[in-house]
């Protein structure tokens, strides 16, 4: 399950959650996905920025066939449209609560907010779901092209039934992160800001008491914020987490294949990547295309998301 600070998990995972497939209007389907080649790229790192628990290590070389990735995470309005046409219940909605920022909530939220002890940054909030962020009083009105948050795994599998698309295995988000990079930190390089340009939405300043919002931004960022990478993909590092389809392992890649590889059979958690807005490099450095987290497939909080792949 992922650190505290990359996004709170619920402690007992429950069953898959399900729904009614039905084809989405044509103006739902996702025009906008970039068709990758596919071909031999070298995943993962091994240049000390990571964490060891991790298993961002060995440097392997990966061959994946051709497939398609959309340019952005899914936003609230393309989500909001899948609600409406299929009448589809979060997984914090039925739980009832989702896991906020606490520098977020206002005075009405704030006093009956559970704190979460090992990250107290962190908040489980009643009524918080993707359309409340931050918890009754918030809407996501302003926010139509922001990515969706407190989705879980199982919620973006739902999405994806509906719209006929799928979660990136790990390895192709990697090698779509990338952008036709190999062996650099971000998508554009390996030096954060570059003459000083903010080029993601990550944390600056003191985690987790203040953020200067420096790159613009102290939440979620519109969805094709900043430059797109080589490939053309929209914030694949910062922003918000984006989940994959792999069940999690640490050290499974170690011996696993090589041609179009898929996580191991069966685990407890979902693979996470990306880092968001909350990632800063005192306390949680997984901003980078090699980094990797993970969560249980019923989690959610205000800081993941996830794209889709098809292909």
């Amino acid at each position: 399950m992922a650190d505290p600070c990359c996004g709170p998990g619920r402690e007992q995972p429950t069953a898959l959650a399900t729904v009614p497939v039905r084809p989405p209007a044509a103006s739902h389907r996702h025009e906008s996905m970039i068709r990758l080649p596919g071909g031999s790229f070298l995943m993962g790192a091994e240049d000390g920025d990571g964490y060891r628990a991790d298993g961002e290590g060995p440097i392997r070389r990966i061959e994946l066939r051709p497939f398609r990735i959309e340019a952005t995470a899914v936003t609230n309005a393309r989500f909001a449209a899948f609600v409406k046409a299929t009448g589809y219940r979060t997984e914090a909605e039925g739980f009832g609560f989702s896991f906020v920022f606490a520098g977020f909530l206002n005075a009405e939220n704030a006093p009956a907010a559970q704190v979460v002890h090992a990250a107290p940054w962190w908040r489980a909030v009643a009524g918080a779901c993707w359309k409340r962020p931050e918890g009754p009083g918030s809407s996501i009105t302003p926010r139509q092209h922001h990515p969706v948050v407190h989705v879980s795994w199982n919620d973006a599998r739902a999405y994806c039934e509906w719209s006929g698309t799928r979660l990136p295995t790990e390895a192709e988000w990697e090698y779509a992160a990338r952008g036709g990079l190999e062996r650099r930190r971000y998508p554009w390089g390996d030096e954060l800001t570059p003459g000083g340009r903010h080029l993601c939405n990550v944390w600056q300043g003191d985690f987790p008491m203040l953020n200067t919002g420096e790159d613009g931004h102290l939440g979620t960022a519109p969805a094709k914020s900043f430059r797109p990478n080589g490939y053309g993909l929209y914030n694949v590092v910062g922003n918000v987490w984006e989940w994959c389809a792999d069940w999690f392992s640490a050290d499974f890649h170690r011996t696993g294949p090589r041609e179009n590889p898929a996580g191991p059979p069966e685990g407890t958690a979902k693979v996470m990547r990306g880092g968001s807005y909350m990632c800063h490099e005192s306390y949680c450095n997984r901003y980078r295309v090699a980094a990797r987290s993970s969560n249980t497939p019923d989690s959610s909080a205000g800081n993941i998301g996830f794209r889709v792949a098809a292909g």
